[in-house]
């Protein structure tokens, strides 16, 4: 036993198990002269730049990245990390970040060989006699062209590549920082706060909860109606509630929609499907009705939005672009403009007041749009899950720029380390911070732990309605009750820095 505390515990072994659309990583160490299991961490298989959940091809690069993953750690990380201390985040992760860019590096020169061995191959066409357009024609199509002609779209930037393999990065890292909280006897939050804050755990002083973002309503592009354009439409504490006070209004709202639905439906119950994120699947077809219903199920229950509780849509925009049209697919058979989906959303937030944030409400292309956007919006967040992010994970260099982008959504998956998260929160500091998760969450509650270490404003773990999404939010309460009970939960209200008064008051003036 003595011995055992004298000499610092080492990586001997590390394991990995498929569970679902997930992977697992385990650590092991030699404790007390045997080796044993010390922790373990479970993240999604994310395919980040997939625009196609659940296909065949998605699912085939989902396979191809979980074996790449298995090969990578039994012939590799395994040795590599072998006699490294699990307290060493940061040198376990620099291993892990170098590894994964030697990978990335090659994947890049392979896809160069092949281009240029394609272009090789490929015949060179003859090129074509230049036409000449008819004289007579030219003052008649110069006048129609200026008539009909709009303002061709920004065309998209190629996506970031999601390298296969590369979950088992970010789950060997989480697995490590577990094994280390475990074995210093810690909840892995405050191992967290420690490795971020750089001190001794005995310093802490109070440590706040972030708010959660719930959806409550997904009327995105796998919704039965034609309005695509609100993928998640979310509620969010005003502060000063306790997470489980909070949850139990929700779940009140929740139950009051679904009788309003029900009531109104000639077949009975209507609500029975339930999005990957754990929220009520609805189709509706114009972007109001999904908040008159929300509105009017809280008045029934004595909630006004503003009050207690705020609004937030995740557009999901990049999702909706017609590249053919130039046009949002905002609602089936009447697609938008950017600036027609810029009148949109501030039409939406003048009429509804409580709504207070929008994530990706455009691609990040349209830069133009964006700055009308922040100028017509006043105070409304522009928050970003996607279209602002850094471009490579393992690198805090690109973090997210665009000025008009008020908050930010991270999220720990394929080749994001703890460190890597530690260093984005706190190049982000002052900013509105958002751990969120992604598609094919595994049930494990590590996010919530991770959230609250960081020091995030915001966490945004889905719906109320899946099992695995109910594990983080249980944690959460969890947490914040443990806190209480020790006299250290953090009493800063960190959520919006600004009222919906504050709001109504410039847009008055």
């Amino acid at each position: 036993m003595d011995s055992a505390k004298r000499t610092p515990l080492q990586i001997c072994k590390l394991l990995f198990k498929i569970v679902n659309k997930a992977f697992k990583a385990e650590v092991f160490c030699i404790i007390q002269n045997e080796e044993k299991s010390a922790g373990s961490a479970v993240i999604s298989s994310h395919c980040e730049s997939s625009q196609d959940p659940g296909t065949m091809k998605e699912n085939d690069k989902r396979k191809d990245s979980v074996l790449t993953a298995l090969r990578w750690i039994n012939e590799s990380l395994c040795t590599m990390l072998k006699g490294f201390e699990p307290c060493d985040q940061a040198g376990v992760d620099k291993v892990l970040s170098d590894f994964y860019m030697a990978r990335f590096l090659e994947d890049q020169e392979r896809q160069i060989r092949e281009k240029e061995n394609q272009l090789s191959n490929d015949p060179v066409p003859e090129p074509s006699p230049p036409t000449v357009a008819p004289k007579d024609k030219k003052s008649s199509d110069k006048g129609k062209k200026g008539n009909n002609t709009e303002k061709p779209i920004p065309p998209a930037e190629p996506l970031v590549p999601v390298l296969p393999g590369s979950m088992a990065i970010g789950s060997v890292s989480l697995a490590v920082a577990k094994t280390a909280a475990r074995l210093e006897g810690l909840p892995l939050y405050r191992h967290i706060k420690a490795l971020k804050d750089q001190q001794m755990v005995l310093g802490f002083g109070e440590i706040d909860v972030p708010l959660p973002m719930v959806t409550l309503l997904s009327c995105g592009k796998a919704s039965p109606g034609k309005l695509n354009l609100m993928e998640e439409v979310i509620v969010i504490p005003k502060g000063g509630q306790t997470v489980k006070q909070f949850f139990a209004m929700v779940l009140e709202l929740q139950r009051e929609m679904t009788r309003i639905m029900n009531a109104a439906s000639k077949t009975g119950t209507v609500l029975s499907a339930v999005s990957d994120s754990g929220a009520l699947v609805i189709g509706y077809d114009r972007p109001e009705q999904p908040f008159d219903l929300l509105t009017e199920a809280s008045n029934n229950i004595g909630i006004v939005f503003g009050d207690v509780m705020y609004l937030a849509i995740n557009c999901a925009a990049h999702n909706l672009m017609d590249y053919q049209k130039g046009k949002y697919d905002a609602i089936t058979g009447a697609p938008k403009s950017p600036d027609e989906l810029v009148d949109m959303y501030e039409l939406l937030t003048r009429k509804y007041p409580g709504l207070i944030a929008l994530i990706d409400p455009l691609r990040k292309e349209d830069q133009e749009q964006w700055e009308r956007l922040n100028s017509v919006l006043g105070q409304t967040h522009l928050l970003s899950e996607v279209v602002s992010k850094p471009r490579d994970s393992h690198s805090t260099e690109d973090v997210p720029t665009l000025p008009w982008v008020r908050g930010f959504v991270l999220k720990q998956t394929n080749q994001t380390t703890v460190t890597d998260l530690i260093e984005i929160t706190r190049q982000l500091e002052g900013a509105v911070t958002i751990v969120g998760t992604t598609d094919g969450e595994p049930c494990d509650d590590s996010l919530s732990d991770l959230a609250v270490g960081l020091g995030v404003k915001f966490v945004k773990l889905g719906g109320l309605c899946r099992g695995e999404r109910l594990t983080k939010y249980n944690r959460l309460i969890s947490i914040e009750e443990e806190l209480a009970q020790q006299g250290i939960l953090g009493s800063k209200k960190h959520g919006f820095p600004f009222t919906v008064e504050e709001r109504e008051e410039q847009t008055s003036t």
